[in-house]
């Protein structure tokens, strides 16, 4: 799937994505939300991981390109987590040169856009650290309602790791319908 908003788009990965990726995954500031930054080996194995499930499901982690700044911004896009195959969630992990321009928000649009118009979704939630403050930021510009009742520990970390308890947004189709106004670039969104 490849989608066009008129800043960035969404698009397959390609082989000349995987050096920026491993770059991406051993960023302390970029991973300090997570376990621990990744070696090269586990981020290519991450890299085909997602693509394996984005041929599977019809839909998934898109890899972000912004014209004139960056072939490779990160990732932006729908997924099934592991622990859960109930859900469809949204996720990002974006270069820090492009954090604070509204790109995630923006490509994050365009996912919850194409999985509520196109893809016929009910709901999309989003979830992360009780201590990622930016991406808590993100569901938030988006719309999407925190749902504290539904805050878990994560079932990959044992329960006193530091990132262990997990903040649970969600964001319905009906609910979507009044937020998508606010992003009028949806009504020029390129889907092919």
């Amino acid at each position: 799937m490849f989608i066009q908003t008129p800043r960035l788009m969404l698009r397959p990965w390609k082989e000349t994505d995987i050096p920026a990726f491993r770059a991406l995954n051993a960023d302390h500031d970029v991973m300090r939300h997570f376990p621990s930054v990744l070696t090269a080996e586990e981020s290519d194995a991450l890299a085909e991981s997602i693509q394996t499930r984005t041929r599977k499901q019809g839909f998934g982690l898109l890899a972000l390109e912004i014209p004139g700044v960056t072939d490779f911004a990160g990732f932006v896009g729908l997924n099934v987590p592991s622990f859960d195959s109930s859900l469809v969630e949204i996720g990002w992990r974006l270069h820090k040169n492009c954090w604070g321009h509204g790109f995630a928000t923006e490509a994050a649009a365009t996912a919850l856009e194409v999985g509520f118009s196109r893809l016929g979704m009910k709901s999309i939630c989003s979830f992360t650290a009780v201590t990622n403050t930016p991406s808590e930021r993100v569901m938030q510009r988006l719309g999407m309602e925190h749902h504290p009742e539904k805050d878990f520990n994560h079932p990959a970390l044992p329960p006193d790791h530091r990132l262990s308890r997990h903040i649970f947004y969600l964001m319905t189709a009906e609910q979507w319908k009044k937020e998508r106004k606010r992003f009028p670039f949806l009504d020029d969104l390129i889907v092919r």
